[in-house]
């Protein structure tokens, strides 16, 4: 069967380009290389950021995108942020609020919005269900109009004709087939997973540093390069930074109805919440999904690995990150005094951070995540983490140079690991999310969507790397189709 639009990735820009495609009547099929759909916004938090909504107005917020382009460069450090595509970035920033209006219409609810400075309004918008709300709505969509969606196929090749992209080759584990198309979508995500391009781009000293999804692979930027497509920012990255291992267990959010009626009445009860229970249940988020404050190292914190010896001059960074992912098992463990836990167990001193939000402390951990926080003296410590015992005590007694120190109370925080949140490079394309070569001219028939396709942009700050997932695959399916029934539409 030819298709018009087939679409390499089965996370949120890729469902997003699917769904958009298909509601403009194009017949399309959806190449997801691991066994379910999701991809990376699978696995977030689910923050969406973006202004002029309908949520900021009836919170009474006068906003504007000319403000919210102009605050989303001061995020990044300076030299970062001066190699940001600026008309990308407004382009983007100029359309995800009708994607936020778009995602409602299938189905998806949000709460906000919620602060983050330097944003100077409140901006952050969160799908009452998680992201994992996105995935389920869309997935649902392109099942209603027809779309197909073949998962553990593992796209190898762009099958090219007469000078432009017309399909793909696809392995699913056991035969390869080639199928064709009018247009292909690259969205299969960031490749913050992949080590070789790790150090191809970034260095050979990160090469161990792990992605959050490991399944990032970059195999869309691989497939982009091997057709003579322009990658850029290929070495900026969001991190690396050290976090607490994920749980067992299921965040809560990851329990609660993503779509039907469930969803719209979880929804409409998050709204009315009070503000201190809203704040409780992005607590929770907090000790699931954030990093610990590089502060807690200023003060005196002692990174140590499975042997209980300290490795690294903990209040370096990236060294810090760096030495982490060289240890056993790419483990460390982070060790507070008493007087530490007791100055880390209120304001202003705190383990991590939603800004202006929630705030994380010591109590909290020990509450929320029994796995990865205990307390007490040193024996139960290193049981609790099969540390070796004399091996710790003089850890911690050489570091404190001598000095007497509570040996009866402290907290052990961990596993730890060092973790590139995202990447931010990825193939150049114009603002009709058609892929660019080396000269800038489009390479026909393929477009690129989502961190694949972020073009040049620096996104730091929470909320607007799903936001780009989803505008961009938006808009890729919109022009893709288009494409499709009349090929002038790419030229």
């Amino acid at each position: 069967m030819q298709y018009d639009v087939i679409v390499v990735g089965g996370g949120g820009s890729g469902l997003a380009t699917a769904v958009s495609a298909l509601q403009e009547g194009a017949r399309v099929l959806v190449l997801e290389k691991n066994e379910q759909l999701g991809g990376t916004t699978g696995i977030a938090i689910g923050s969406f950021t973006t202004a002029e909504t309908r949520f900021q107005r009836s919170a009474g917020v006068s906003d504007s995108v000319r403000d919210h382009i102009e605050d989303a460069g001061k995020f990044a450090p300076p030299e970062i942020e001066a190699r940001n595509n600026d008309e990308l970035r407004a382009f983007f920033l100029e359309n995800s609020a009708d994607t936020l209006t778009w995602m409602e219409s299938l189905g998806v609810q949000f709460v906000g919005p919620h602060p983050e400075p330097p944003n100077r309004q409140p901006r952050m918008h969160n799908a009452t269900a998680g992201a994992k709300a996105y995935i389920a709505a869309m997935q649902l969509e392109v099942q209603r109009h027809g779309g197909d969606i073949i998962c553990a196929a593992r796209v190898r090749e762009l099958i090219r004709d007469a000078g432009r992209v017309a399909g793909v080759c696809y392995w699913n584990g056991t035969v390869e087939t080639r199928v064709s198309s009018h247009t292909v979508v690259l969205a299969g995500g960031d490749y913050s997973s992949n080590p070789e391009l790790i150090a191809r781009y970034k260095g050979d000293q990160y090469r161990e540093i792990e992605g959050i999804n490991p399944f990032a692979d970059g195999s869309s930027h691989d497939l982009a390069e091997q057709v003579g497509a322009k990658l850029l920012n290929m070495d900026i990255t969001y991190g690396p930074e050290l976090r607490f291992v994920a749980g067992a267990s299921k965040p809560f959010q990851q329990w609660l109805p993503a779509t039907g009626r469930g969803a719209r009445l979880v929804g409409f009860l998050a709204q009315r919440a009070p503000r201190w229970l809203v704040k409780k249940m992005i607590k929770r988020l907090l000790v699931t999904w954030q990093h610990p404050e590089d502060a807690l190292f200023d003060d005196g914190a002692i990174l140590l690995n499975k042997r209980a010896r300290r490795f690294v001059d903990e209040t370096k960074w990236p060294d810090r990150e760096i030495a982490t992912a060289e240890q056993e098992d790419k483990t460390g463990f982070i060790y507070l005094d008493k007087a530490l836990v007791e100055r880390y167990s209120q304001w202003p001193h705190f383990i991590s951070t939603a800004p202006d939000i929630a705030y994380a402390y010591a109590r909290d951990y020990l509450r929320l995540r029994p796995d990865v926080a205990v307390r007490g003296d040193l024996a139960k410590l290193a049981a609790a983490r099969e540390l070796p015992i004399d091996e710790l005590k003089k850890t911690i007694q050489s570091q404190r140079g001598g000095a007497e120190f509570d040996a009866n109370d402290g907290m052990l925080l961990g596993p730890v690991k060092a973790y590139f949140t995202t990447t931010e490079g990825g193939a150049a394309v114009n603002r009709r999310l058609q892929v660019l070569d080396d000269c800038g001219e489009p390479i026909r028939g393929l477009y690129a969507a989502g961190q694949t396709g972020s073009g040049g942009m620096v996104l730091f700050g929470h909320g607007l790397h799903i936001a780009w997932a989803l505008t961009s695959g938006r808009l890729a399916g919109k022009q893709a189709a288009a494409e499709a029934t009349d090929p002038t539409a790419g030229r």
